[in-house]
């Protein structure tokens, strides 16, 4: 195996990574305002990702760093094509920063009104906006010869790539919820168990939806046939695995299924990229592969010494943050005004 491909799928595991750890407190911030009756509530909900979301987006940074560093062409590509919509999603993130770091710093409740929108619409646009961009990607998107995007917004905004966005939204939520259910308890762990239930069905119907016009609309099911593949069937397994486990009140491995769930779906698109990075839609011979979007193997081969010394300290690190701050967050624990 060559340092491309070993790079291709270190880089993958960590847009994984992100999307599992992410997806779960972009779905907190998303149910925030739903599961919440009064600030306290608030507080509540924004404690059980308090030690974890900035964490969670080191996975993002790590990703970002390592393809630039990997695979310059197809940063390159990616980020001045999908401009506008990653500047939103980091605009989107920042503000979400700001909700939660300076929510108690105070009092006025304008502001805390305000923190919180940040925190929901930092959660939803970003939840969004990854899943219109590799929806577009997996579709295959405009790419000259000389390896540069010859589309606009309009175009990456198409009716196919929105719907992927909403599927992405709508598991995140799913997922927040479940994580919820573990970290919180009395009426708050009740509204989110049965909010996940009444959306487990939309979410299996919509997604089934989107998974069918995948068929047609992209390129990860090419020789497939009719039959699934083993990623797309064991994503469908763990997604009605999770029903199972809510209906059995069973809510870690509940949580842990619609986890494999998002895992298994992410691990469908890259697998069913490779070797492209980012395919043309204007010819297969403009596509960027792992191949002629890399960097020296030199600089792969140092990348890879780096990884192996440091990506166990900081794996250790944040299993450790998880175990740390595994006790529920309740509404006795709030016992002093921010």
């Amino acid at each position: 195996m060559d340092y491309q491909v070993i790079w291709f799928i270190l880089i993958s595991i960590l847009f994984i990574g992100y999307f599992v750890l992410e997806g779960f407190d972009f779905g907190v911030g998303i149910l925030m305002p739903f599961v919440s009756k009064d600030d306290v509530d608030r507080r509540v909900v924004i404690n059980t990702i308090g030690p974890f979301w900035d964490a969670n987006e080191v996975w993002l940074i790590t990703a970002g760093g390592a393809m630039f560093a990997a695979f310059p062409e197809w940063y390159a590509t990616l980020f001045s094509g999908f401009y506008i919509p990653l500047f939103l999603m980091l605009l989107a993130l920042i503000l979400r920063a700001v909700g939660f770091e300076f929510r108690g710093k105070m009092s006025q409740r304008w502001w805390r009104k305000m923190a919180d929108q940040f925190i929901f619409w930092g959660s939803l646009i970003p939840a969004l906006l990854w899943g219109v961009a590799f929806t577009n990607i997996v579709q295959g998107v405009p790419i000259g010869p000389d390896k540069n995007f010859t589309g606009n917004l309009l175009h990456i905004l198409n009716p196919y790539a929105l719907l992927g966005g909403v599927v992405v939204v709508l598991l995140f939520v799913l997922h927040g919820a479940l994580f919820l259910s573990l970290r919180t308890d009395g009426e708050i762990e009740k509204r989110v168990k049965k909010i996940a239930f009444r959306l487990w069905l939309p979410i299996g119907l919509i997604t089934g939806a989107f998974a069918i016009l995948g068929y047609w609309q992209t390129m990860l099911f090419e020789g497939l046939g009719l039959v699934p593949g083993t990623l797309p069937t064991l994503a469908i397994l763990t997604f009605l695995a999770t029903f199972a486990f809510m209906r059995f009140k069973l809510p870690g491995y509940a949580f842990a299924s619609i986890a494999a769930t998002i895992l298994l779906g992410a691990a469908v698109v890259f697998s069913g990229l490779f070797p492209n990075v980012m395919p043309s839609s204007l010819d297969t011979a403009y596509s960027l592969t792992v191949y002629n979007a890399s960097s020296s193997d030199l600089t792969l081969q140092i990348m890879t010494v780096v990884a192996l010394f440091f990506v166990p300290i900081v794996l250790a690190y944040q299993g450790w943050s998880y175990y740390i701050f595994s006790k529920r967050v309740t509404r006795d624990s709030i016992t002093r005004p921010e």
